[in-house]
């Protein structure tokens, strides 16, 4: 039998991943890739391949099927997940038909809390954590691009390690993806909820890119107010993660090409849904959980919620 390894979403992170995938194992008897995909990208993908354009030259990758059907792919051993989070539910549903017993379903949604959001949509099946560190666009169908030079991809499997675990990182390493398994994943997948909570909420909130949040002092006070409160929300969570964590995400911003900007930030630009309650929300929500104040938070939450609302 076949592994079948299924990418759902092929925005920039499914693109991405999912096109280097594709690329090296087109011509591997034993491993098929598969693009779950919609609309006229699914068309353009399927009529033509993916054309994927990265920071050293760019190739068109063709899948061994493009589909909206799961239903076409039959039972697949792993699913990689790279949807928006507030389409993760929908999600779920449609890749039911190619979930099996065995199936392994790996997420890269930004969240801190979207592999317990599935295990309770799934509960028999595998779900593991995982994160991905990538600055990537869907340009047009057919077409995503990659900047930044930044496609570190994390994943582990509640503090355990066994041989699928193993099998993926090498899978993904063998098409030259930055894939590293990790035993404590999830303290990985905090320290990148820092930033993508942070960079997404203050985006949006004073409609800047990433460089101009470090280049005012407001907007830097505020950034690292809301990092102050999301390091004591992550450690009742039992992320346990050092004050350090705050420099190395200023550190990271200032690394990125000034003018770049969060998903979510393009997303209030061009009236589309955002992933605001699971990058700002939840934090809050966290926040009375464990009787954490969180100020900073709910300012830029309230304030952003009222934009959706125009």
């Amino acid at each position: 039998m076949n592994t079948k390894i299924v990418i759902v979403g092929l925005g920039g992170v499914g693109g991405y991943y999912g096109g280097l995938l594709a690329k090296r194992y087109a011509e591997d008897p034993e491993l098929e890739i598969y693009f779950v995909a919609r609309g006229e990208h699914l068309k353009q993908v399927q009529q033509n391949g993916l054309t994927l354009i990265t920071e050293t030259g760019s190739f068109v990758a063709r899948p061994t099927l493009a589909t909206d059907d799961v239903s076409e792919i039959g039972i697949a051993d792993y699913v990689i997940v790279t949807t928006k989070s507030y389409d993760l539910d929908a999600t779920i549903a449609q890749i039911k038909p190619c979930v099996g017993s065995t199936t392994v379903i790996l997420p890269l949604l930004n969240g801190a809390d979207i592999s317990t959001r599935i295990r309770a949509l799934l509960p028999e099946i595998e779900v593991w954590q995982g994160c991905a560190y990538i600055v990537g666009r869907l340009n047009e169908p057919g077409v995503v691009e990659s900047s930044g030079n930044v496609h570190s991809l994390f994943f582990g499997y509640d503090n355990q390690t066994n041989d699928r675990l193993l099998y993926m990182e090498k899978v993904m390493k063998d098409a030259g993806i930055e894939a590293t398994f990790s035993e404590k994943i999830l303290s990985v997948i905090w320290k990148k909820f820092f930033f993508i909570s942070s960079t997404a909420s203050l985006t949006s909130y004073f409609d800047v890119s990433f460089g101009a949040l470090l280049t005012d002092k407001v907007r830097k006070t505020t950034l690292v107010n809301l990092l102050e409160e999301l390091l004591l929300v992550a450690n009742a969570e039992g992320a346990e993660i050092d004050r350090s964590v705050i420099d190395k995400t200023i550190h990271q911003l200032e690394n990125l090409p000034f003018e770049t900007t969060s998903s979510m930030h393009s997303d209030f630009q061009a009236g589309r849904n955002t992933e605001l309650k699971t990058l700002t929300g939840i934090v809050i929500d966290l926040g009375k959980k464990h009787g954490i104040a969180t100020p900073t938070y709910e300012k830029v939450y309230k304030e952003l919620s009222s934009r959706m609302k125009k």
